[in-house]
């Protein structure tokens, strides 16, 4: 990442939903590698249902809701 001078990096916690950062992001994996993302605003996955971890493919949103019982 560049290392120009910029404010604090804004992190939106959303309920039920992804983590929203606005970007440029780095985030560095349990495995040590790194995912990347140039974008303004990153969703990054809480609910380890995403396809594309660590981003949010919005996986969460297909959970069912049995409150029929």
């Amino acid at each position: 990442m560049p290392d120009a001078p910029r404010g604090p990096c804004r992190v939106t916690l959303t309920e039920n939903g992804p983590m929203l950062l606005e970007g440029p992001v780095e985030v560095t994996l349990p495995d040590g590698g790194t995912a990347r993302s140039d974008r303004f605003v990153v969703a990054l996955c809480m609910c380890r249902r995403s396809r594309i971890h660590p981003w949010c493919d919005t996986s969460h949103r297909r959970r069912v809701k049995n409150d029929e019982s």
